[in-house]
This record gives C-alpha cells, structure tokens and sequence, in this order.
C-alpha cells in the first residue's frame, strides 16, 4: 500500500478560540486532482492557510501528513522547500521587486545546490512562452498594477518554475472573467502530471469544466461532508450548496 502524498486525520483547528475545522479527513495521492468545494465561510481557506503553517491557525486534534511525514513542526519555509505551494486568493503586491528576481530567489530557495543560475533565464522564458505570457511581464513588480488574471497567471508560472510536488491553488477562478480563466485552466493541465497533486479549492463548477478533477468534496460548517467523481461538482452547480446544510461528516 502507498503512502498518500497528504493525508489529513482528523484535524481540528481553532483561530482566536473558535473552532473553523472540524475533524477534516482527506487522503490525496500523487497525480491526482482534488476539487475542494463550499460555500464562504465553510473552512476551506483555513485548510489551505494550515497546509502552509500559518501561524495565527492553532491546530488543536489530528495530524497533517505530507508523504507521510508530519508538518505539525516544520516552518512555512521548509514546507515550501519540500514541494508544497499554495496560490493565493489574493495575491500580494510586492512594490520594487521584479517578477524575475522574485522568481530567481524562489527557486534557488526551493532548489538550493541543486539550482542553475545559468539555465535559468531559459527555463524561465520558456515557461513564459508555454502560459502565452510577454517577455515584458518579467521586468514588472510583483502583483503591482496587475490585473485579476495576471496575477493568476503569475501563480501559474510560480508553479511551473518551482515544481511543487503538492500544489493547494484556494480560489484560483476567484474575480476572472471567461478568458483569463480558460487561460489559466490551461495552465494548470499542462503542469498536472504523475508527480504533482494539485487540491484545488472552489465556489463554482465553472473551473472544474476545464480542470477535471479525480475526486470532488463538499465541505461544510468546517467538515467534509460528502465526496465523489467529477459528477458531484455538476450536482452541486445545480442544486447549489442548500441540499447539503443539515448533513454532518461521516465519522472518520
């Protein structure tokens, strides 16, 4: 039997004494696709916030097992360093440094030794011309000035340059119009592959017609309370989220 590249067991979490998570179980594997879905204030923000270590979440049960090892003691710099990404759903701006040289810095970071300062601009002009992005973007700031799609598309090159081996992308189709999202889409397929898993976190079906997922969970009141194929995800675009308010997770 493998060993999940994650696999949540009954997590718990609290933010300022109140508890958002509920005894979240999930188990997903390398090369698959996850669609996590909800409505707001269901806790799916706060499961990609602790999959990073974000210290204002207090995690109060359960564990977290990142390819069977345990995160509860690794700092957020070293999650990344160990393949794990999160896209924003707000990308933060960051005035004076360039998309480039914040790239560069990424990835002799995740790499160490192993990076190569020489092949560097190739890779990253390739991954520029593989997302249908301007060689003029590379010189901007960071999320400075950029549009809803830039700065997703931004995340997407983030994630081709740094190969995650786990990559939680928390409302990636958030504030795209069609365009920008059938382009993003794109991206994320040609990233997906027998060594990435991807736990993409969604409101709506609407990315899920152009990233098809493995597995759907529907998540609610901070618990996951149902799961299935792709199917559940047009179950829910609809009857919408109403159906599902009185059910409570299957016990672990």
């Amino acid at each position: 039997m493998t060993t999940p590249l994650l696999e949540i067991k009954n997590l718990h979490v609290t933010i300022e004494g109140k508890e958002i998570l509920k005894g979240i179980n999930l188990a997903l594997e390398k090369g698959q696709v996850h669609a996590l879905m909800g409505p707001n204030g269901s806790g799916k923000s706060t499961l990609s916030n602790v999959l990073m270590g974000h210290p204002k979440y207090q995690v109060t049960g359960g564990e977290v097992l990142y390819q069977g090892r345990d995160l509860a003691s690794l700092k957020t710099d070293v999650r990344a360093r160990a393949g794990l990404f999160l896209a924003f759903q707000y990308p933060t701006a960051i005035p004076g440094v360039s998309v480039v040289n914040f790239l560069r810095t990424a990835m002799k970071s995740r790499f160490g030794e192993a990076f190569q300062p020489k092949e560097f601009r190739k890779e990253f002009k390739a991954a520029m011309a593989q997302l249908g992005i301007e060689e003029s973007f590379a010189t901007r700031y960071v999320n400075d000035g950029f549009s809803g799609g830039e700065k997703k598309r931004h995340e997407v090159l983030q994630m081709a340059l740094l190969k995650p081996e786990l990559a939680v992308l928390d409302e990636t189709d958030s504030g795209l119009d069609i365009d920008a999202l059938r382009v993003v889409a794109e991206g994320i397929n040609r990233l997906r592959g027998p060594q990435l898993g991807i736990l993409l976190i969604t409101h709506y079906q609407r990315l899920l017609s152009y990233v098809e997922p493995d597995v759907v969970h529907v998540m609610m009141d901070g618990q996951i309370i149902q799961s299935g194929g792709k199917e559940l995800a047009h179950e829910l675009e609809a009857k919408g989220y109403a159906p599902y308010e009185t059910e409570k997770a299957p016990a672990p």
